[in-house]
């Protein structure tokens, strides 16, 4: 038998009451067996459907992946688009990666990625907005799996590198309660010229939606929702 950590994030973690399980399972048994297996012990979990990710030890895994004794498996819901891993030393144009609770100073971020060799330096800021879908936000709160979230944030601040000839990329990615007009997430990006820049900053947002495990629940008068979790559906009776 493998005894496993098991993690639930965001809305599954609302579902099933639990953000931390210990089980065991026999050996062989893949991440989705396992997954099964908790929407049986948790029927609510069942209205996400196939809309889970899994990640054993903080990296995404497929659904046939068999984890081994004392490996951590994460469920990782929909992000909000949608101690960190062992990882090679990362290339000199990646700055600092980060997340805070506390209020990102943004203009600290592009005066790290500045350089004499860098024409241009551009920014993505995101803030909480007022308005979203017809709703009037009061704020948004974010909750992220941050040692996997600050593995993905890096993986994709080299890849930037990779596709364009930047000098310099920094992220920093903020987790608690953002109130309306506050910044929730900045990325600054330097480089010879603005079209790299420019490319591989919007490059780095989408890619951040897209893979790094961090959620927002929005708080609208009357209400709140998880965004990016709308493919998940109410447990059907």
């Amino acid at each position: 038998m493998n005894r496993l950590h098991l993690k639930l994030f965001a809305t599954l973690r609302e579902r099933a009451r639990a953000a931390e399980l210990e089980r065991e399972f026999p050996d062989g048994t893949t991440v989705a067996e396992i997954w099964k297996t908790l929407k049986g012990e948790f029927p609510a979990l069942a209205g996400h459907r196939d809309s889970v990710g899994f990640a054993v030890n903080q990296e995404y895994v497929e659904g046939d992946y068999r984890p081994r004794d004392d490996d951590e498996v994460a469920f990782i819901p929909p992000v909000s688009g949608g101690a960190p891993a062992k990882q090679d030393p990362a290339p000199s144009w990646v700055g600092s990666i980060a997340i805070v609770r506390d209020r990102i100073e943004v203009a600290a971020l592009e005066r790290e990625v500045g350089n004499p060799a860098a024409g241009a330096v551009v920014t993505f800021v995101g803030t909480t907005r007022r308005d979203n879908a017809g709703r009037k936000v009061t704020r948004l709160e974010y909750e992220g799996y941050e040692p996997m979230a600050l593995s993905e944030m890096r993986k994709l601040a080299c890849e930037a590198g990779q596709r364009w000839p930047i000098v310099r990329i920094a992220i920093t990615h903020r987790i608690g309660a953002v109130e309306i007009g506050e910044t929730s997430v900045a990325i600054a990006v330097s480089a010879a010229h603005r079209g790299a820049a420019f490319d591989a900053c919007r490059f780095a947002i989408d890619r951040l939606k897209e893979t790094v495990p961090i959620w927002k629940k929005e708080y609208f008068e009357g209400g709140e929702v998880w965004i990016g979790c709308q493919t998940s559906h109410p447990p059907e009776l």
